[in-house]
């Protein structure tokens, strides 16, 4: 208020504020009182031209109509100490972080530590910088078919844990049956349009059996830019038996869908019917190493993207088995590609010795023939019964 200038309403506004004439418009005369007969017409008195009020901290005062004894001057007010420090200091010259001291800095920083971390932050905190140095420096180990367990366990496995503990709430089943050292072979049912089932799978014998399931990927996946080295980074390899045979000579647990995309891409109306089981090669990966064969069941996956439709002419287009169609995609666009949260059942069946074979009953296919169909049987049983126990699919 030190610097503005008091302009008489009506004298020197904008256009429409006044005339800007020493005589009064016949607006304004209309709207002036009456004078009674016989009194004289008052006079306006010139007003002073306005003076520029100095900067004072004093609120200033106009002249009223009012005589003087009975204008009330208010008392002026001093300003506080910290409105004071503010003026009395240029705004160039204030640090923006000044009166906030290092102790406070330091106690914020170790309540963001505590909340992101927990309560043993700082060995948490350096674990975490060490993994980032040697990963920074190549100081880190791959297998010969680009497994990378720091990765896997550090950073896919807690990625995909709360979708398995919170969305799906898997219900593990018969993980006593996982042999706690050497090599099997776990054979499952494939469902759900996309194969997620494969992902809660490894997190669910990661975390029940305490180890790392090789799952074995079709060709499409590592012709992916993106996915191919992610899947190899998480352990997947080749579905060739070759391979599969190397790694349960070495002690792994070797994951195998059988029904591969006729099985995940099949509709919702044949949802739990499993389709062919190929030539049963992974029996006789088993025959030959000796291991055993898990038969494992499961049930919740069917439910995530119910297959209502496919347009195979695009599919051949983008070379890829199948598009789907959901009741939620393409129709709701991105927000279609989230699975229902169906509830999940892993059940993990008795192993299926097969070192009582001889290694070339490996070659004999009517013996291939008959372990393959038995594995396949035993599934088939099993999900009918998990169905038969499950109350609903969300519950």
């Amino acid at each position: 208020m030190g610097d503005a200038e008091i302009i008489p309403i009506g004298t020197r506004g904008k256009p429409g504020r006044g005339s800007g004439s020493a005589k009064p418009s016949s607006s304004a005369r209309s709207l002036a009182p009456r004078q009674p007969a016989g009194q004289p017409a008052r006079t306006a008195a010139k007003k002073p031209a306005a003076r520029r009020a100095a900067p004072t901290d004093t609120v200033p005062v106009t002249q009223a109509a009012t005589p003087p004894e009975a204008v009330t001057i208010p008392t002026p007010r001093a300003p506080s100490q910290a409105a004071a420090a503010i003026i009395s200091e240029p705004a160039d010259h204030r640090h923006p972080t000044s009166g906030i001291p290092a102790v406070d800095w330091l106690s914020g920083f170790t309540t963001a530590a505590v909340e992101v971390f927990g309560e043993n932050w700082e060995p948490r905190l350096a674990a975490f910088l060490a993994f980032l140095r040697r990963r920074l420096t190549g100081d880190y180990s791959v297998d010969e078919y680009g497994f990378d367990a720091e990765i896997t366990q550090r950073f896919f496995m807690t990625a995909i844990r709360p979708v398995a503990e919170k969305w799906f709430r898997i219900e593990v089943r018969g993980v006593e049956n996982i042999p706690s050292a050497g090599g099997a072979l776990v054979v499952s049912n494939h469902s759900g349009t996309v194969p997620i089932d494969g992902m809660m799978t490894a997190i669910s014998i990661h975390d029940h059996a305490h180890r790392f399931l090789r799952p074995l990927g079709a060709d499409l996946v590592f012709k992916l830019p993106i996915v191919s080295e992610m899947a190899r980074k998480g352990g997947v390899t080749l579905a060739c038996n070759e391979d599969a045979e190397r790694m349960l000579k070495g002690g792994e647990i070797v994951g195998v869908w059988p029904e591969g995309f006729k099985g995940i891409g099949k509709p919702y109306s044949e949802r739990y019917k499993l389709q062919r089981f190929g030539r049963g090669g992974f029996v006789s990966a088993a025959i030959r190493t000796g291991v055993p064969i898990i038969p494992t069941s499961v049930v919740g996956a069917e439910e995530i993207y119910p297959l209502v439709g496919n347009i195979p002419s695009l599919a051949r287009l983008l070379g890829v088995p199948y598009i789907p169609i959901t009741p939620f995609f393409p129709l709701l666009g991105p927000l279609g590609l989230i699975p229902l949260p169906s509830k999940w059942i892993i059940e993990f069946g008795e192993p299926i010795r097969t070192d009582d074979y001889d290694p070339g009953a490996a070659d004999d296919p009517m013996l291939v023939f008959n372990v393959t169909d038995q594995v396949r049987e035993t599934i088939q049983q099993t999900l009918y019964g998990l169905l038969m126990q499950r109350k609903s699919v969300f519950g």
